[in-house]
């Protein structure tokens, strides 16, 4: 369910006597005025997208629209983005192979500026993804497997970066990744948060890699790479077991 925006009318108002008029505290004001400019920039983005204006900038500076906070968004830094990119395309030895990334938005942005003949679907939540056309795939992670049928057991690769750090989200994430990936040869890379090493050893029999993923807006959690393969040297290699 999407998370609903709290009115900032009422909540950050001054006590001041009756007859004057109501006033927000200067924190108020500049919480206001960082969120106007988030949404000018996000309208301002998608409008370029929408009359195809847009030029794709240089390869560190892959535009995206404004992350979400209301939907747990937050976008990957560009050498973490391209690291991972880099990552999928090692996988894809054939060039039939297909990807599927969801809720990894910045991922798919990556992976066509760098190869736009690859063959990638986009889930995810939110529909200002749309401008990908048939590349993207509406997703809600509640309902799984509400899925268009062609995309069932279709994927040789599988990126996952779940949109929140609970035990219910995963296991939902994982019914998603068993009905796309094919069912004997498929990589699964999950980016997640380190405290779900153990269930993502649990659902799906995946190891932490060493290269530790960052984001753009420096979260405070920590977040690893885990997979179903052994990466080899890339990606830092597999994290020794204790």
């Amino acid at each position: 369910m999407e998370p609903q925006l709290p009115t900032i009318k009422n909540v950050f108002v001054n006590e001041t006597d009756d007859d004057d008029p109501p006033a927000l505290s200067s924190q108020a004001l500049a919480a206001l005025k960082e969120f106007l400019e988030e949404q000018r920039q996000s309208l301002a983005n998608h409008e370029t997208a929408e009359n195809g204006e847009g030029t794709l900038e240089p390869e560190s500076e892959v535009a995206l629209v404004t992350e979400d906070w209301r939907l747990s968004q937050f976008w990957y830094d560009p050498e973490t983005a391209r690291t991972l990119s880099q990552e999928v395309l090692s996988l894809c030895s054939h060039s039939n192979y297909k990807v599927a990334c969801i809720a990894c938005p910045t991922l798919y942005a990556y992976l066509k500026k760098i190869d736009p003949n690859i063959s990638v679907q986009l889930l995810e939540y939110d529909k200002r993804f749309e401008q990908y056309g048939s590349d993207f795939t509406f997703y809600d992670y509640n309902q799984p497997e509400d899925l268009p049928l062609e995309l069932k057991h279709t994927y040789q690769v599988v990126i996952a970066d779940p949109p929140y750090l609970s035990k219910e989200c995963l296991e939902k994430v994982t019914q998603t990744i068993s009905f796309l990936a094919q069912p004997r040869e498929s990589h699964l890379l999950l980016l997640t948060g380190e405290v779900q090493r153990h269930r993502a050893a649990e659902l799906l029999g995946l190891r932490a890699c060493n290269f530790w993923p960052r984001h753009s807006s420096k979260l405070g959690n920590e977040f690893r790479v885990f997979t179903n393969y052994d990466p080899g040297e890339r990606l830092g290699g597999w994290e020794q077991e204790q």
